[in-house]
């Protein structure tokens, strides 16, 4: 397992990286506008290293294979395929307890490139490709698993610029440029993905047959240093310089980005012949399987900080005998505690691919993330009237430097046991979570990144694979005889 240091030092590559209204980024290690996030991962890397998260992030010492070798070595869960509901489980736990440190602000990870490749190998098998793709795609995933490299996707959707061109044939995101034994070479432009500026490799998936006509639907695996490759990241959140204003936004920002490639040249290896990444509903199993319970985990822990500060703010701010209060910590936490229902079933009943993987059972993601995001606005809301007016009006630590205006402060905000600074960090705290530029961009960002509550809702109504039987179990109650009925082919569009 690599450490922080080893991590940040592999950013200092020569990677051509562009920040909307910052410009170009020459070292996004030390760059104001990506240094604080290059940070995350570091810790991330190093909390491996550390005793108290061991048992949390690494697979038990008395396993043997892939999990620990002969000797006991302890392997990072993030970096293991898992192959029972144990397996996921385990790794659901260190998910979870992950996200929860940043409120589910840090979506992308290094171990949600693991699940990214797991997924590619998936789709590869579910498609019966040729056995030196399959075998490619494994000793990729083998790689990540020793290197702890950090892979994220794009899913090669086209730029608006591009969609408008007059011909047809002009409109794909990716040209293949030319081919050879040794590999491809491409060009275009791909739209929005997230943490390309922080991350290693990068997984284009092309909705257009290259070439055209072709029928075949290439994926390509790039390094974001890449000759060719330029990273176009959109515009730092909104956020204050000073850290007490912006505790979550000061430390959280992924820098959602597009790629531009121009003749960028990828080796055979790293080419797969899979399909369009349009999205089938009715496919339960595909390269965002495991995707979908990542984010849903993420979407769970910023749910449960907005509880976490109700049930704080509920004491701090001494609404403890408010009958409103209380009917709003109710209505958090049975939407909190539904969600986290959901996803223990999806470990518990896990589906088994091809390849012989545990995935967290689809039918049971798609109704936490439905839950998660009917309520999301609502919990939001909540956590913005809950504390009051104090919510708009709290101060900043610096208020305090000054005696008269600290002695006013304390008159205003202290008492009740709490001092002022202390009600005011409490407060600040919920303002950046619930009413910040980087709320904003989450928001914006749930919406986008699986397809939305609209999308949600059809894939579990194309999953759920019981409407025969339980239409047809009302049988049962009648005294009168019904034809055998059928549903299975009531089935939501395609959509792209």
């Amino acid at each position: 397992m690599r450490t922080g240091a080893e991590y940040r030092e592999s950013l200092r590559d020569g990677r051509d990286v562009w920040v909307m209204g910052e410009g170009a980024v020459a070292d996004v290690t030390t760059d104001r506008a990506t240094s604080a996030m290059v940070n995350e991962y570091v810790r991330w890397y190093d909390r491996h290293f550390d005793a108290e998260w061991q048992d949390i992030l690494l697979s038990p010492s008395d396993v043997n294979g892939a999990r620990a070798d002969g000797d006991g070595e302890r392997r990072p869960l993030a970096f293991v395929p898992p192959k029972t509901s144990g397996d996921l489980a385990r790794l659901g736990k260190a998910v979870s307890a992950v996200h929860a440190l940043g409120g589910g602000n840090m979506t992308h990870n290094p171990g949600y490139g693991t699940l990214i490749a797991l997924g590619m190998l998936n789709v590869l098998k579910e498609l019966n490709k040729s056995s030196d793709e399959i075998e490619a795609a494994e000793e990729y995933v083998a790689s990540l698993t020793e290197s702890g490299r950090f892979l994220t996707f794009a899913g090669g959707g086209t730029l608006i610029g591009t969609r408008m061109r007059q011909a047809e044939s002009e409109r794909a995101a990716i040209r293949l440029v030319s081919e050879t034994a040794e590999g491809i070479v491409v060009s275009g432009k791909v739209q929005m993905h997230t943490s390309t500026p922080f991350a290693e490799d990068l997984l284009v998936t092309c909705r257009e047959d290259l070439p055209p006509g072709s029928g075949r639907f290439l994926w390509f695996i790039v390094p974001v240093n890449s000759r060719g490759m330029r990273v176009v990241a959109r515009r730092v959140a909104a956020k204050h310089e000073n850290a007490f204003l912006g505790p979550l936004s000061s430390r959280f920002d992924e820098l959602d980005a597009m790629v531009w490639l121009e003749d960028v040249f990828v080796p055979r290896s790293r080419v797969f012949s899979a399909e369009s990444l349009t999205l089938n509903l009715s496919k339960r199993q595909s390269l965002v399987s495991w995707l979908l319970w990542h984010h849903s985990y993420g979407w769970l822990a910023k749910a449960e900080l907005t509880l976490a500060l109700g049930l704080a703010l509920t004491e701090v701010m001494g609404l403890k005998g408010n009958p409103q209060t209380m009917e709003q910590l109710i209505e958090l936490t049975v939407n909190v505690q539904t969600t986290r229902t959901c996803m223990l079933a999806a470990e518990l009943d896990p589906e088994t691919t091809k390849g012989g993987h545990a995935l967290p059972n689809q039918i049971h993601v798609a109704a936490a993330g439905i839950n998660t995001l009917k309520v999301r606005q609502r919990m939001t809301e909540i956590l913005r009237v809950l504390p009051g007016s104090s919510l708009v009006n709290a101060p900043a630590d610096t208020d305090f430097a000054d005696p008269v205006m600290a002695a006013e402060l304390e008159d205003a905000f202290g008492g009740g046991g709490y001092t002022a600074l202390q009600r005011a960090a409490l407060l600040q705290l919920t303002w950046d979570h619930v009413s910040s530029g980087l709320d904003g961009r989450e928001s914006a960002f749930e919406l986008l990144a699986s397809g939305g509550l609209e999308v949600w809702r059809r894939r579990l109504w194309a999953w759920f694979e019981r409407r025969n039987e339980l239409a047809n179990g009302v049988q049962g109650f009648l005294d009168v005889d019904l034809p055998t009925m059928d549903l299975s082919g009531v089935q939501p569009p395609r959509v792209r």
